[in-house]
């Protein structure tokens, strides 16, 4: 029964339609982009490929350091060529447009005090 199963579960999965990603890298290829991990890790660099599962490989890359309370600050390190694996990247940003604004939730909470 079990070698009749595996053919037809074969055969099923081929006739799916293929997921496409809801990323549009392409438009960033070779720009300065901003990219935030999973863990709170965040990178700048120009992104000089990646794939269908969103590895990336970013040349001339800085990572931003983080203080005591693990805020991220205005220090960087230079790392220069690296890939990052997909399963870690959270945001991909373009650098330009990107600025920090006052969190909202954080002034409602100490209005509150």
């Amino acid at each position: 029964m079990s070698k009749l199963a595996a053919p037809a579960a074969a055969k099923a999965s081929s006739t799916l339609p293929k997921k496409e990603s809801i990323l549009e890298l392409s438009k960033l290829q070779d720009q300065l982009v901003r990219v935030k991990c999973i863990g709170g890790r965040e990178l700048l660099g120009i992104l000089r490929g990646y794939d269908e599962l969103v590895n990336l490989v970013l040349d001339e890359c800085d990572e931003f350091l983080r203080d005591e309370s693990h805020q991220v600050t205005d220090q960087k390190r230079r790392l220069g060529l690296v890939v990052i694996r997909g399963t870690q990247v959270s945001v991909v940003a373009p650098n330009d447009g990107v600025e920090e604004i006052a969190n909202p939730f954080v002034a409602a909470a100490e209005d509150d005090e």
